[in-house]
């Protein structure tokens, strides 16, 4: 069995996105609320990194140390947080401790983490040379145990990298329709982990949380999610409105037999493991959503 074949059937079908910040809590509620997860039928949990985050390898070793059997991964390890050596080594260590339940997602972040560094923002430069210097690491100290490192990537070009330098793709704040289109150009070799916000509520309760979210993407000139919409054949009529039909692509919402039928559609189009992050207020609300939600989303 292949690296990616054998992350497939580790992974199944769904896993928990959980916010790490400003919504993290304590590391022993953290714990707890993973388990909670793992017990309720979710086959993995990833949290990302970010500006006000815990440094995730550190945040990772002790959740994997703390929660057995669910697979982590890294949704993202901010490559501006370290170098590829670093990152390919602490990889390798946490894989080494706990195989077949580590995936590190790499993601390039955003325009604004690049200039506090007084770094220039070239996306697919940055991230070809990151994975370069992981691959020169991985030869001169080869990981004891092999993980899959997945790309944050959304336009046409990141995941050609993904396909040609990495084991897959780990889409974000994407509709249902970005799923089809990322597999077409991954090809149906390599994983496709998309998240998905899910809200048990109405449509109305989605344009909300819909609104809050372009709004921060503009807040923070995040242009990667916006250009990725427009990609997809949004207008920013659509995406300022928001219209019906992007509310209804980018949010899975409803009751949990909706969302469930919703997630099917997912699957069928490509995704190997969808990944869920509901539209709440706190991280105890997400995590009692999620639970909520698993009778029938993980069986």
């Amino acid at each position: 069995m292949t690296l990616i074949e054998d992350t497939r059937a580790r992974l199944g079908a769904v896993g928990a996105w959980l916010p790490s910040a400003p919504l993290a809590p304590p590391p022993d509620v953290e714990r707890a609320a993973t388990r909670r997860l793992a017990e309720a039928g979710y086959r993995s949990a990833w949290s990302g990194e970010g500006p006000g985050t815990r440094e995730v390898f550190a945040h990772f070793g002790d959740l994997l140390a703390s929660v057995p059997d669910v697979v982590l991964g890294t949704g993202i390890a901010n490559l501006w947080a370290r170098r590829g050596t670093t990152a390919h080594k602490g990889g390798a260590t946490l894989a080494h401790a706990h195989p077949g339940r580590f995936v590190l997602g790499i993601g390039v972040g955003h325009a604004f983490q690049a200039a506090k560094l007084g770094e220039d923002y070239r996306p697919i430069d940055r991230m070809r040379d990151y994975l370069s210097e992981m691959d020169t690491s991985a030869a001169e100290s080869p990981a004891p145990v092999a993980f899959p490192r997945v790309l944050a990537a959304v336009g046409p070009k990141m995941l050609a990298l993904s396909r040609d330098h990495a084991d897959g793709a780990h889409p974000f704040a994407q509709p249902v329709s970005h799923t089809p289109y990322a597999r077409e150009i991954l090809g149906p070799d390599k994983l496709l982990i998309p998240q998905q916000t899910v809200l048990l509520g109405s449509r109305e309760d989605a344009r909300e949380s819909v609104w809050r979210r372009v709004a921060q993407s503009r807040q923070y000139s995040v242009t990667v999610y916006l250009a990725g919409w427009k990609r997809l054949g949004y207008t920013e009529a659509d995406i300022a409105g928001p219209s019906d039909r992007f509310v209804d692509d980018l949010v899975l919402w409803g009751d949990a037999a909706t969302i469930a039928k919703r997630l099917d559609e997912l699957r069928d189009a490509g995704a190997d493991h969808v990944l869920l992050t509901p539209s709440a207020a706190t991280f105890e609300s997400t995590v009692d959503i999620l639970a909520e939600l698993a009778p029938e989303v993980t069986r």
